[in-house]
């Protein structure tokens, strides 16, 4: 025991012990009693009694006091306290994390863990406490008390197209993922000229297949200072895009990575764009869309429609729509001649109900895209 004492020698404990079992080992070596110890430290015995104990922290006053009755270095004093208070701040977080497993019940878990959000493993009662904690850091917060404050809360500025958005945990998790991943996009501050000048050079990438417009659309937007994410969809969120600010300085696109025709996407796409443009004084709304299901009609949903309806064929070129041969090749022509892909054409034409649903899908374009690593 002495030997591991030695300054610079390995020494790897039970840190569940506070440092006072070393000193009781000690002691026990040199035949020394607490008082006669407490005399040579010139501590009262009650001091030394509660540090043997761990009811008082070993002071730095009291490492170097050690390292000269006892032996070893002040490092090694230091270092054993830091980690037994580190075990038992650990111990109590777990204790508390117990009374916090009703919390899990409110979220998605396995989905979570096949989207690699959470460590994988079994939902039986040995495992959820830790799994609280995973949780918790996933959401940086201390609490589910945090969690309410920060996410439970943000229910009441969402904003929502469909009345079944109504899962707050799930949407707060969807949510999270997007933030998480707008973290590591570095980029200027948010400069709306710039922003309208790269939706009309987005809008041009319409024509193009994901691996070609995906790094210029990243690159136009982060340009512009508009954080822009693709994130897997989560199941009971029923939400496949959002747009936010996450700070005063920063919006944010969120789009959900579930398979999507190119019509969609791109829809999708400019629809939340134009939550940026046209109510950005609503900065602490969260917009959360399925514009291609029937929403709940708010204005601020139909003006969103109207802008990215309009802003994919223009007033002007869509009246010819109506009275378009329903041809392959008319088709293809009026894209070319609008300078956007025909499956954006054809899927306008059939939610005007110009065009019956089943015909010409095989001029759209299905993406897919691969998830970003968490």
């Amino acid at each position: 025991m002495t030997e591991a004492l030695e300054p610079g020698a390995a020494f790897a404990p039970d840190w569940v012990s506070p440092p006072g079992d070393t000193i009781l080992d000690l002691l026990e070596e040199r035949g020394w009693t607490q008082q006669q110890v407490a005399d040579r430290l010139g501590f009262s015995l009650k001091h030394v009694n509660q540090l043997i104990k761990g009811k008082v922290p070993l002071s730095e006053d009291a490492a170097v006091r050690l390292q000269t009755v006892l032996g070893a270095s002040v490092g090694f004093w230091l270092s054993r306290e830091a980690q037994y208070r580190e075990r038992l701040a650990l111990q109590g977080a777990a204790e508390r994390q117990v009374a916090m497993v009703p919390w899990l019940e409110r979220f998605p878990l396995k989905e979570m863990m096949a989207l690699g959000i959470l460590p994988k493993q079994r939902l039986d009662a040995r495992a959820k406490p830790a799994l609280v904690g995973e949780l918790l850091t996933f959401f940086g917060v201390a609490s589910p008390t945090q969690w309410e404050g920060q996410y439970g809360e943000m229910a009441v500025s969402f904003r929502r197209s469909r009345e079944d958005q109504a899962d707050v945990a799930a949407i707060s998790a969807w949510l999270r993922m997007g933030e998480r991943l707008a973290e590591r996009i570095d980029g200027p501050r948010y400069d709306e000229a710039r922003f309208r000048a790269a939706l009309t050079q987005i809008r041009q990438l319409t024509r193009l297949p994901p691996d070609a417009f995906e790094p210029q659309l990243h690159r136009l937007l982060r340009e512009a200072g508009v954080a822009f994410v693709l994130v897997p969809a989560l199941p009971r969120s029923h939400v496949s895009g959002v747009a936010r600010w996450l700070n005063t300085q920063r919006p944010l696109i969120q789009l959900s990575l579930y398979g999507k025709t190119n019509d969609k996407f791109w829809f999708n796409f400019f629809h939340e764009a134009a939550h940026i443009l046209l109510h950005a004084q609503q900065k602490a709304t969260v917009f959360l869309d399925d514009p291609n299901r029937e929403g709940s009609g708010s204005k601020e949903e139909r003006e969103a429609n109207a802008w990215a309806r309009d802003w994919l064929i223009p007033p002007p070129l869509a009246q010819d729509l109506a009275s378009l041969p329903r041809t392959r090749a008319a088709v293809q022509a009026f894209a070319e001649k609008a300078g956007v892909h025909a499956g954006i054409v054809v899927g306008r034409m059939q939610h005007e109900r110009w065009l019956e649903m089943t015909w010409l899908n095989d001029l759209k374009v299905s993406f897919r895209f691969s998830a970003p690593a968490e």
